[in-house]
């Protein structure tokens, strides 16, 4: 039987919302990539993490039907619960690169860029009641990040997200990658309130990196 916890990341500040994850803390106890996506796809969880190395950070991440070489809630939340372990990571490495973390308080951050973003769109809409309005998953291919400003003057997103693979996740509660993606294009920090309660932060950097991060609790698999 193969353990696993079950956290919810990118919760808002009571609490609330947060996009699921499955964190397989042994990666070797699933060492084939295809027994890999058969368990991300069985948990059907927006993203499942694999730790394979404890030491370097070396992780794996899986939807339930593509691997991505960087996604932001699955590294907040895996960094968040090795610091619960008292063992908490200065950096982590998906496929993309070496991610750096760390932790203000109640927030776990992690570093990306851009570049390291799987393809998704970006479409602004002209107001949170339009946002708000849009079908699950609403017409059209590929992956879409709906977003508009609830205060453009505070840097506060409302957005939504879906994937739209067939696969399952009709709406994504809340995605880092996304948001530091528009971070990247809106070109400043940012509060994205995400689906159902969700809230991501981000802060850019000169070098073109951007921080994404938030709150974390465990749930209970």
């Amino acid at each position: 039987m193969i353990e696993f916890d079950v956290l919810h990341v990118f919760c808002g500040p009571g609490g609330t919302g947060g996009n699921a994850l499955g964190v397989v803390r042994d990666g070797s106890a699933v060492p084939d990539r295809a027994a890999r996506a058969a368990l991300a796809a069985e948990l059907g969880f927006s993203e499942t993490v694999f730790l394979d190395d404890a030491a370097r950070g070396t992780v794996d991440i899986h939807t339930p039907s593509v691997r991505l070489s960087f996604a932001g809630h699955p590294l907040v939340g895996l960094a968040w619960l090795l610091r619960g372990l008292g063992r908490p990571p200065r950096t982590l490495r998906p496929p993309a690169g070496e991610v750096a973390v760390t932790f203000d308080e109640e927030l776990t951050w992690v570093r990306g860029r851009a570049e390291w973003v799987p393809d998704r769109r970006t479409e602004r809409y002209a107001s949170v009641a339009e946002v708000d309005a849009l079908p699950a998953p609403p017409p059209g291919e590929g992956w879409l990040y709906a977003w508009a400003w609830q205060d453009e003057a505070a840097g506060v997103v409302r957005a939504r997200a879906f994937p739209r693979r067939g696969d399952g996740i009709v709406e994504d509660e809340a995605t880092g990658a996304a948001a530091l993606l528009l971070t990247h294009e809106l070109g400043r920090a940012l509060d994205v309130r995400q689906g159902a309660g969700s809230q991501i932060l981000t802060r850019p950097y000169p070098d073109g990196t951007i921080d994404v991060g938030g709150r974390v609790r465990v749930d209970t698999p």
